[in-house]
């Protein structure tokens, strides 16, 4: 028999080593997805591989036996389980039956109003990223008692980790036991486990199936890609089915308060009632399947009813199939002493999320006899490839039918095209049953046109009680759960998913541009605000560009050591953030959130000196703050829906006069006082701060940071943010284009690795230079916005808003505003070579001037007209 993995094995060089037993549990197929080239498919799993329910059920009862001898009847009463969403929801279950005595509850991304979360963490690898852990008793994971993590997979242990972090900064316990069905770590991922143990002082056991690794050849992701690209259109489907049934709806009868699910809880007293049901709910099945019990559904015009109907015994077309006038076989129900003679080969496909009842009832139909295979429908985007050799061999694809909080798009049925089913028994939670599911592209006309007959089961989606005792964690108002998913690379930006998410909207087909002088008249005249335009981005010359990256050569190591420098402050510091928050200060660590666009890349370089020092894997988005306006209130909504607030730290490139401090602090105040939401600490990590403004910082001289010299092209393809009342409504991220035209400019990629690979080299500096900081006095002393003051009064400005102090401010005059004049430090030459570049490209005089406290000061024409400067736009000197 062929290996499922050969296919991808050949093309990509991929090798699964370990033991024989590997082959038989894992297949391999391509990814459609930009983090991972490969997916490990499971066989004995039952999401993308139709398998008997007795296979995929006992495999993890078989688990979770093995953990209750391993914890012991005693510590086994006390534990709790949890599963993952969406893969493994059914394991969990079957893993908590196995163990017999606890309860069980696994991830979801389906928000529900009014529950309150218990937790919720990032699954750095997958294409939907959040989980949220939604119980409905709030004491569930508060217990001291061992916690059971329960995954398909084990290969990084990024997932588990992250989930034990945020779980034992809020219910710590002594003992965590990881289950898998494989455990595939690398020989660098084996240690982490234990070294993470010790780091939280906790016992971390793990159990699995079996054990092995991949190993991936060089530029695996790349040649997988390419793979996918060649064959994407081919072997979705076979061709349809002509003249198949309508569906037919069976009303199961699912007993009321009995959960569909863990995603709420699901306790052994609920185990219980479902065994005592199960047989009565497969005998309604079994009905259908005979050609009784059901109720022809109506065409995609027409929608039925959500939830459950009374059946519709005998209706037309509900026994009929192609080439047959009848129903072979009629048979007895089950549990009447005699098997069903019905002559079907039946898959019982579950919901994405909705596995472990869709597997039960499938169960319970294999033991009356049937002929019966179980898989569920998937968010994953997988190729499909028609080879014996490959593991997905055919792909239904339609549109999400359970309104899903991150917006619609498509969803999966694996391999259940073309593989010789009579029957499929559709099986939903009531959220699920929309006129999306009954569309003509949606899922039942899918099945309908490759498989015989279709039958339709809906149980009741569960609702948990909900009261006003209920405690929250840090949650935001429910329109925070409908917020999307935070934008990714290469989608949006040229930064690979993991470096950064975005909490923007994506604006990229909105005329935005202005010319740079409209825009100056517009804003000093009052018409408009500096956030509702973009400038046209400024496409540097040859000779300028040779200035950036002999800059970049320049100051690489110099901005490796302020990398360092201020990460390392932060992680020596959260813990005293915590605790000014009242939170328990032994927390995971910091949740780094730049502030777009200027900080985007020192949040990914301080995220690269966290991994490579100390194996961190930090989250990092990207959000906007306009001076004026304030920080994104949508995006604070939705950092404290997935985070502790006081785990946040943002993170800017430079401090000018103090102005961005000062808004944030304000704005954190206001959107605290408005929402009921604490924990934001509204000081700014950076790496220059010039202008004392800040007390964590990399240095405080004003030096050249080289992502200044440039706009899009040195930060993701990303635009200045934009706010505008028309484009930005009250519940929406702010807005910022992607220049995917610039891509042959983009630097970004080559900045960030200049910086990372000095990182060595700076190490030991860096930890004196910490030690150090660590023991000064750092209050700011705002001595930036003094010097700024009197810069304004003394060339008779009268405004601190159109004087930009350092060099990173003084760059951006010259790059989106009309400039009158630069003041630069008398002797501070090395630092300025491309502000005196784009002085003379804009016209602009440079006047030397002693004991300025910055390497240079930018000066914004004042009372700009295009009538006072020239039409061209170049500054002239006053009079």
């Amino acid at each position: 028999m062929v290996w499922t993995g050969t296919w991808v094995a050949e093309r990509l060089g991929v090798e699964l080593i370990g033991g024989e037993e590997l082959p038989a549990l894992l297949g391999l197929a391509l990814r459609r997805n930009p983090k991972r080239a490969h997916l490990l498919v499971s066989s004995v799993l039952g999401k993308h591989v139709p398998q008997r329910p007795s296979v995929v059920y006992g495999s993890g009862l078989g688990l979770g036996v093995r953990v209750r001898e391993l914890l012991g009847d005693e510590e086994a009463a006390r534990s709790v389980v949890l599963g993952y969403a969406e893969t493994a929801t059914a394991l969990g279950h079957a893993v908590a039956d196995g163990l017999g005595l606890a309860p069980y509850l696994h991830s979801t991304r389906r928000p529900v109003a009014g529950v309150a979360r218990a937790g919720g963490f990032e699954e750095s690898h997958s294409h939907a990223t959040s989980h949220l852990l939604l119980p409905e008793d709030p004491k569930l994971l508060a217990g001291g008692g061992p916690l059971v993590l329960v995954d398909d997979e084990f290969s990084t242990g990024n997932t588990v980790l992250n989930t034990i972090r945020d779980l034992h900064a809020r219910y710590p316990r002594e003992r965590y036991v990881v289950v898998a069905l494989v455990d595939m770590r690398s020989g660098a991922d084996l240690g982490r486990l234990d070294a993470f143990a010790e780091e939280i002082g906790a016992r971390v056991d793990l159990i699995s199936a079996a054990a092995g690794t991949v190993r991936l050849p060089e530029g695996v992701l790349e040649k997988g890609r390419e793979l996918v690209a060649q064959h994407e259109t081919a072997h979705a489907a076979p061709a349809a089915v002509d003249g198949t049934p309508a569906p037919v709806r069976v009303a199961l009868g699912w007993p009321e308060g009995l959960p569909d699910g863990g995603r709420h809880g699901f306790t052994p007293e609920h185990r219980e009632h479902l065994e005592e049901v199960l047989p009565a709910l497969a005998a309604r099945i079994a009905e259908a399947l005979e050609g009784t019990g059901a109720e022809s559904l109506p065409g995609a015009d027409g929608r039925p009813a959500a939830g459950e109907r009374p059946g519709g015994e005998g209706r037309p077309g509900a026994d009929s199939r192609p080439g047959s006038s009848q129903r072979p076989g009629t048979g007895k129900r089950p549990g009447t002493g005699e098997r069903p003679d019905i002559g079907d080969r039946v898959l019982v496909l579950g919901f994405e999320e909705l596995m472990y009842a869709p597997l039960r009832l499938a169960g319970a139909l294999e033991d009356a006899g049937h002929d019966v295979r179980y898989s569920t429908t998937t968010r994953s985007p997988v190729l499909a490839v028609d080879d014996p050799g490959y593991a997905i061999r055919t792909r239904l694809v339609f549109p999400a039918h359970d309104d899903p909080a991150d917006g619609p798009g498509e969803r999966y049925a694996y391999n259940v095209a073309g593989a010789d089913f009579d029957t499929v028994v559709l099986v939903v939670d009531s959220a699920a049953d929309t006129p999306e599911l009954h569309a003509p592209d949606g899922l039942l006309a899918q099945l309908s046109a490759h498989v015989p007959r279709v039958v339709l089961a809906v149980v009741p989606a569960y609702e948990p009680a909900v009261t006003s005792s209920t405690p929250t964690v840090s949650e935001a108002p429910e329109r925070s759960s409908m917020l999307p998913e935070p934008l990714r690379g290469p989608a949006f930006s040229s930064y690979a998913p993991e470096e950064v998410g975005w909490l923007l909207q994506d604006l990229s087909g909105v005329e935005l541009e202005a010319p740079t002088e409209e825009r100056e008249e517009a804003i000093q005249s009052g018409g408009a605000h500096y956030a509702e335009s973009l400038p046209v981005e400024y496409q540097p010359s040859a000779r300028y560009q040779e200035l950036f990256h002999s800059a970049l050569d320049g100051s690489a190591a110099r901005m490796a050591r302020a990398v360092g420098t201020v990460t390392e402050t932060v992680l020596a510091e959260l813990p005293l953030r915590r605790g000014r928050h009242g939170r328990d200060p032994q927390g995971h660590g910091p949740v780094l959130v730049s502030l777009a666009r200027a900080g985007t890349p020192v949040g990914v370089l301080m995220r690269r000196w966290a991994k490579a020092r100390h194996g961190l894997d930090l989250p990092h988005y990207a959000v906007s703050i306009v001076r004026g306006r304030g920080i994104d209130a949508n995006a604070l909504r939705w950092l404290a829906a997935h985070h502790d607030p006081a785990d946040v730290v943002f993170v800017d490139g430079w401090t000018g006069k103090g102005a961005i401090t000062r808004e944030l602090a304000d704005a954190i105040t206001e959107f605290e006082a408005a929402e009921g939401i604490s924990g934001f600490d509204p000081e700014i990590a950076v790496l220059a701060d010039p202008g004392s403004c800040v007390r964590t910082y990399g240095t405080r001289e004003d030096f050249l940071i080289p992502s200044a010299c440039l706009n899009s092209t040195v930060s993701g393809l990303i635009s200045r943010t934009v706010l505008r009342s028309d484009l930005v409504g009250p519940n929406d991220f702010h807005g910022a284009k992607f220049y995917r035209e610039l891509s042959g400019s983009d630097v970004s990629g080559a900045f960030l690795d200049a910086v990372a690979a000095r990182f060595d080299e700076v190490a030991e500096t860096v930890d004196v230079d910490v030690k150090e900081l660590l023991a000064a006095d750092r209050t700011p002393t705002w001595e930036g916005w003094a010097a700024v003051e009197r810069i304004s009064e003394e060339y008779g400005i009268h405004d601190v808003n159109l004087v930009k102090p350092g060099v990173g401010e003084t760059t951006r005059v010259l790059l989106r505003r009309v400039p009158w004049k630069i003041l630069a430090k008398r002797g501070a030459d090395a630092d300025l070579a491309h502000v005196r570049l784009l002085a003379e490209q804009r016209g602009v005089p440079v006047e030397f001037v002693d004991e300025l406290p910055y390497t240079c000061v930018g000066l914004i024409h004042p009372q700009y007209t295009r009538g006072a400067t020239g039409a061209d736009g170049k500054a002239v000197v006053s009079q």
